[in-house]
């Protein structure tokens, strides 16, 4: 995205095959994670959460006050960052989706520790590069994980399903696929670039006894709506399971 030269962008992991695709972008591949600390200054903690803690303990004595440390791990709270890392760190704890590996990802952060609104400024212009992030309390990161973490599933499952439906009425399935998942893309762009509220643009659509509300109703029969509810819900009940108390 041009925000960070790539030759300013380092990394470390367990796989070698994996530092050598990270060098073909003009990044450096480091050979230990106190290596990396030691050569950067914001670091992204991108592993399984059960290793989170786990990866921080081990480069602890490397930290120092110009360290940020960003996690985009579901589920591992900020005192679970902080007692890895030390009550001193400065953390941001963020969520993004997939959608971040075609420049547009939805994401939320929050602060703790010791960071602060320049860090705040820093991780927002990062993942501006690729999408949109907000700040919002910790405390509601495990909702944002229901909408937008966990999202890109549920609206896959509407891609896919519109796709089959223009299948059992007669298209070709590319044809209809690409259909469906463009329709989707643009509908997304109208509700962000109108500002109108969903349903106001749905009406736009449904013409009196027309085709588009003769679906709508189906849809409503299926109780579509409730069940995105539900879904969001239990997504954000999970990763709040998921979190626990903090531990090491």
């Amino acid at each position: 995205s041009g925000v960070v030269p790539a030759d300013r962008v380092g990394c470390s992991g367990s796989r070698s095959g994996r530092n050598a695709d990270f060098e073909q972008f003009g990044g450096k591949a480091y050979g230990s994670n106190a290596e990396l600390v030691e050569n950067s200054d914001i670091l992204f903690i991108a592993v399984k959460p059960y290793l989170v803690a786990k990866v921080i303990q081990e480069v602890r004595d490397s930290l120092d006050p110009r360290h940020v440390l960003v996690s985009i791990a579901a589920g591992v709270p900020i005192q679970t960052l902080l007692c890895a890392a030390g009550p001193e760190a400065r953390i941001v704890r963020v969520m993004p989706n997939t959608p971040c590996l075609v420049g547009e990802v939805a994401a939320a952060m929050c602060l703790g520790g010791k960071a602060d609104e320049s860090d705040e400024k820093a991780v927002r212009m990062m993942f501006e590069a690729v999408g949109k992030i907000y700040t919002v309390a910790e405390n509601l990161l495990s909702a944002v994980t229901g909408v937008s973490g966990s999202g890109p599933a549920y609206i896959f499952m509407v891609i896919e399903a519109l796709a089959d439906g223009g299948v059992k009425a007669g298209l070709p399935r590319d044809i209809s696929q690409a259909l469906a998942a463009q329709t989707v893309l643009g509908s997304a762009k109208m509700v962000l670039e109108t500002g109108k509220h969903p349903g106001q643009l749905k009406d736009m659509v449904t013409s009196p006894a027309g085709t588009t509300i003769a679906a709508v109703h189906e849809l409503e029969k299926a109780g579509v709506r409730c069940a995105f509810i539900n879904a969001v819900t239990a997504a954000a009940q999970r990763a709040d399971q998921l979190a626990g108390p903090a531990k090491l």
